[in-house]
């Protein structure tokens, strides 16, 4: 008894202690449960600063998506992967009817038949067609279709004005390559545009090599070409400038009237793979390489 007795027994200035300790820790609880000095702000969120705050985040969070979206860069719809398709919000079905035509060996030359041919809805089409790149002798015989209404226009106009003061013109040449703008001009239908535009284009080419190349020429009517080769024709062919298809650059190779940017890059990923090009008609070994263009596209080449 005496042990628990020593235990719990304290003098008066112990008890005092303990009883100052006590109050101080109720009154510390006290303090921590209430807190007295916080208070709840309420914060006005529709200032004007936090609404401009916002609205910055918010174009920048806006910003962030954009940028992580994957770039579309011009190209080719006639040689849409699997994977370039769903990138593009193509539907598989979609996509198997382009693969399907394809096999065919045939090519989709606008964007009115492209969608025929994959029935994707107007607006998939609005969204992808501002990408499409066609070769420029496409691009040529669709505008062809598109002006024919102005061409029509002008043909009446020049009509008239033959029928009015018509004096008969002389042609200082009859081989194509080397006719002047005045010598173009004395073809019915062939006006000063017209003339300039042919020999622009034959420019481009390095002459004129296959008289069916007339017909690409932008906006000219079938039947108004058909008039020019009948009265020029070729002559000569033209020395063309080749370059050799192991060694050139990018850039150069893209200088070629009739391969486009995807042909390009096809050509040289299939040098990477076969080191060097021992016979120009290696090019047919391709994949999807367009065999209709192969004539013209080797004129401007040679493997050495």
């Amino acid at each position: 008894m005496n042990i628990f007795k020593s235990h719990f027994w304290y003098n008066k200035s112990q008890r005092n202690g303990i009883l100052l300790l006590g109050i101080f820790i109720i009154i510390l609880q006290i303090f921590i449960f209430t807190d007295p000095f916080s208070k709840d702000e309420i914060i006005n969120s529709e200032t004007p600063e936090l609404i401009v705050f916002q609205q910055q985040v918010d174009s920048l969070k806006l910003l962030e998506i954009e940028n992580r979206k994957p770039k579309i860069y011009p190209f080719n719809p006639n040689y849409i992967t699997d994977y370039k398709g769903e990138q593009l919000g193509m539907s598989i079905d979609e996509i198997d009817r382009l693969l399907a035509f394809r096999k065919t060996n045939q090519f989709v030359n606008s964007k009115e038949e492209f969608q025929k041919v994959t029935q994707i809805s107007d607006s998939l089409l609005a969204k992808i067609s501002p990408y499409f790149k066609f070769p420029d002798w496409v691009i040529a015989r669709n505008k062809q279709k598109e002006s024919q209404k102005f061409t029509s226009t002008s043909k009446s106009s020049n009509t008239y004005q033959n029928k009015s003061s018509y004096t008969k013109k002389t042609i200082s040449t009859s081989d194509i390559n080397k006719a002047t703008a005045e010598d173009f001009k004395t073809i019915n239908g062939i006006g000063p545009a017209f003339s300039k535009r042919i020999i622009k284009y034959r420019s481009k080419l390095q002459g004129f090599s296959y008289k069916e190349q007339l017909y690409e020429v932008w906006g000219l009517e079938k039947e108004v070409a058909d008039k020019v080769l009948s009265v020029f024709k070729i002559n000569q062919k033209p020395i063309l400038k080749k370059v050799n298809v192991n060694t050139v650059e990018f850039k150069e190779l893209l200088k070629n009237p009739y391969i486009d940017y995807e042909l390009c890059k096809k050509i040289f990923n299939y040098r990477d793979e076969v080191a060097e090009l021992q016979n120009i008609s290696e090019l047919k070994n391709i994949k999807d390489f367009p065999l209709e263009l192969y004539d013209r596209i080797v004129l401007y080449l040679l493997a050495e």
